[in-house]
């Protein structure tokens, strides 16, 4: 299985605009991140964890020719505004399955209404299908088993999901001891990381630490991150010898 981190950044994306903070004007590669969104395929099947506004540029530069499913985390922005986007594998394919909580979904059809239009749809717009994630009840994409992990991003719902000995949460602030034994005997956990200083709604670096410490994966990258956290470079030289900052377009085989 591959997972590639189409975007590791917050809401605001790195560089942020109009910011001269030192991250934002750094040089490195690793330092410029998109908004939040990875792509996980094996044999013939692909699918990506939200969709973004910067969805067209992740699907360019990753070179991503399929999109079989799309599972949403939570409604916000960063997570969600990319879904017209998807009309070029709309052409190719036809209808996108997109997986999210009945929530998430009559969010989409408020803001994507002619998405959802089914009397005189223009015929240009994306098509999709919609499927109810449930906690407790797995689904399955592509002959894998996906278990939805339900987390807390302040006091706004989200969901993570598990496949085989992979996991991926993000806006995570709070679990339950419940979800997190779903966590167990992994090889690799992906998590949110978004600065040092605490936050209402995310882990901070503490907190993510303490949670891969938790859970004890054999390896865990972190995403989600902000220009202030500090430079990839510095950052990951602190950490833990299991544990990695993700970067754009890293990708890494499970």
């Amino acid at each position: 299985m591959k997972v590639y981190f189409l975007g590791t950044g917050t809401s605001q994306g790195i560089p942020v605009i109009g910011s001269n903070h030192p991250v934002c004007k750094s040089t490195d590669f690793k330092d410029k991140r998109l908004r939040v969104s990875v792509w996980i395929s094996w044999d013939d099947y692909s699918f990506v964890i939200d969709c973004g506004p910067d969805f067209r540029q992740q699907m360019l530069v990753s070179n991503c020719q399929k999109v079989d499913a799309i599972l949403f985390t939570h409604e916000h922005a960063d997570h969600t505004s990319g879904l017209d986007d998807i009309r070029p594998f709309n052409f190719k394919q036809g209808e996108i399955p997109i997986y999210a909580h009945t929530r998430v979904i009559n969010n989409l059809k408020e803001r994507f209404a002619y998405v959802f239009e089914t009397i005189n749809k223009y015929p240009g717009a994306p098509s999709v299908k919609t499927i109810e994630v449930i906690n407790n009840h797995p689904f399955v994409l592509g002959e894998k088993r996906i278990v939805p992990i339900d987390v807390l991003h302040g006091s706004l719902q989200v969901f993570g999901y598990r496949m085989d000995d992979f996991a991926y949460l993000t806006d995570v602030k709070t679990i339950s001891n419940e979800e997190i034994l779903k966590l167990k005997n992994l090889k690799v956990l992906v998590i949110n990381a978004l600065r040092e200083e605490p936050h209402d709604t995310h882990f901070n670096l503490k907190e993510a630490l303490d949670f891969i410490n938790l859970v004890q994966p054999e390896k865990a990258y972190l995403t989600h991150i902000s220009h202030v956290l500090g430079f990839h470079e510095e950052v990951e030289k602190q950490l833990p010898e299991n544990v990695y900052l993700a970067y754009d377009n890293l990708e890494i085989i499970i």
